[in-house]
């Protein structure tokens, strides 16, 4: 839980997953499409049981494949996973619309530049 938030949600090398009811705390790998595996992070996660995914920020289109597996995505998030919880269960992340989700993205061969 003291790992540091991904800026890029779909290349996160792993992803935790916390259940909110138990508590219980898992790090899986990221074998979604963009890791080489065969489903988009969406699906993949759905296949996990993710109901509610928090993230730094996310595309309007990823927004909506998420929403249609009925995955809520909340953004905003920042520092750690820990810190990201936190600021989820104290209201602070914002969920996710064509208003504050990411505009533009720009890839390049060095790495990936995120603009806002």
């Amino acid at each position: 839980m003291s790992g540091a938030v991904e800026q890029h949600f779909g290349k996160a090398p792993t992803y935790t997953i916390l259940d909110t009811d138990s508590g219980e705390v898992s790090v899986i790998p990221n074998t979604s499409e963009h890791m080489g595996g065969p489903d988009l992070p969406p699906k993949f996660l759905h296949k996990k049981g993710v109901e509610i995914m928090l993230c730094s920020g996310l595309g309007y289109k990823a927004v909506k494949m998420f929403e249609s597996y009925g995955i809520n995505v909340f953004v905003g998030a920042g520092g750690t996973v820990q810190d990201t919880i936190e600021a989820w269960k104290a209201g602070k992340l914002c969920n996710a619309n064509a208003e504050n989700s990411c505009a533009e993205h720009g890839h390049d061969e060095a790495g990936h530049d995120h603009h806002h």
